[in-house]
């Protein structure tokens, strides 16, 4: 196992890793702007008003991104299975 194949795999999994945790961290980013730009425009400084709704949004994403993340995980999966023999080597 060459130094360049482990630096491309740990590429690949970073790049995996990144992609499919995008979708979520941006809808908590932008609802939890929202939310923040709210409390400073009516002055509410209730801390469950932050956590509910950010919670509820990243389930709803979860519900809609969750199959595509599935698939890129069990792609990135199935191919660093399929190359087990040449990890040997």
């Amino acid at each position: 196992m060459s130094p360049e194949f482990v630096i491309n795999l740990a590429q690949e999994a970073i790049k995996t890793t990144i992609l499919v945790s995008m979708p979520v961290l941006l809808i908590a980013l932008v609802v939890g702007l929202v939310i923040s730009i709210f409390q400073a425009v009516t002055q509410i400084n209730e801390m469950t008003l932050t956590f509910v709704p950010k919670i509820l949004a990243i389930f709803l994403g979860l519900i809609l991104f969750g199959s595509w993340m599935l698939e890129h995980i069990a792609t990135f999966t199935i191919n660093t299975i399929q190359q087990i023999p040449n990890y040997i080597r």
